[in-house]
């Protein structure tokens, strides 16, 4: 962390190390989520980072424990340290605090796309004002998530608890950045949970059924997905998609229920995106 002001090691809970660090401008905290992970904004000689951590350990609140918390956290690390591309923040380091591992990526400027369920129709809410973007805006965000995934998929990775919450959208320089990508899975694995976690509406049906096997098929689901709900009404219906009959047939395609209907990797969806 040779280019940053923090030490690899301290002593102090992440607040106060990062109060010492620079100024803390943003907090992320159970205000605006429910993971049980504390994450801040810090400012330091005119620089901006992102710091996550695991959060405290005395909070006993979260639908996760903090050890399974700090276990994200490592995984999310060697997540950035196996591919780098342009929508992921960079990882700059990480710090051992007495609340584990602080992990300090550069500052991606724009919103969440994702929006609370109570605001998602709200034509001021940062989904809506994504969705109603220009369809040649919302292909070049859908190329840059397609992008990333072939390189994750590429480096093994199987998509896990990714939606709409995992993108943020510059609406000034138009830029999409991908975030949070701390569950993702390397390799197939079978499905040990029934119901795993993410959000209903990208989710594949074997995320639903114990015992079925997840694997990049499923990662072509949320994908598939994850185009109906930004260029589409969310539903398969062609009236509410705006994009070409062959983005169509290739979104469709993506989100065939049975996984052997559908293409059998990212890079087969890509071409078919593409085409």
């Amino acid at each position: 962390m040779d280019d940053t002001p923090f030490e690899a090691q301290t002593d102090l809970t992440p607040g106060a190390f990062l109060r010492r660090v620079g100024a803390v401008f943003a907090t992320f905290d159970a205000r605006t989520q429910d993971s049980g992970n504390v994450s801040y904004g810090v400012e330091s000689n005119g620089r901006r980072w992102f710091v996550k951590t695991a959060g405290d350990p005395a909070d006993v609140t979260p639908f996760l424990p903090h050890e399974k918390r700090i276990a994200l956290l490592r995984n999310a690390q060697r997540v950035a340290l196996s591919i780098s591309d342009p929508a992921l923040p960079a990882l700059r380091g990480v710090t051992e605090s007495v609340w584990g591992p602080m992990l300090i990526y550069d500052w991606a400027p724009g919103e969440l796309v994702g929006t609370p369920a109570a605001r998602r129709a709200d034509p001021e809410s940062p989904l809506q004002r994504f969705r109603r973007l220009p369809p040649g805006r919302l292909t070049a965000a859908i190329d840059t998530i397609l992008d990333v995934h072939l390189k994750l998929c590429a480096a093994g990775w199987i998509a896990c608890d990714f939606y709409d919450s995992s993108v943020m959208y510059d609406f000034t320089a138009h830029r999409t950045w991908l975030i949070d990508l701390d569950s993702y899975r390397q390799g197939a694995f079978v499905n040990e949970m029934g119901r795993m976690f993410g959000s209903t509406r990208f989710m594949a049906p074997e995320e639903f059924e114990r015992g079925a096997r997840i694997d990049e098929r499923t990662t072509v689901f949320t994908l598939g997905r994850t185009i109906s709900l930004f260029l589409g009404d969310g539903e398969l219906n062609r009236a509410g998609f705006r994009g070409s009959e062959r983005q169509y047939a290739a979104m469709t395609t993506a989100c065939k229920p049975d996984p052997a209907d559908r293409f059998q990797c990212v890079a087969e969806l890509a071409r078919a995106w593409r085409s």
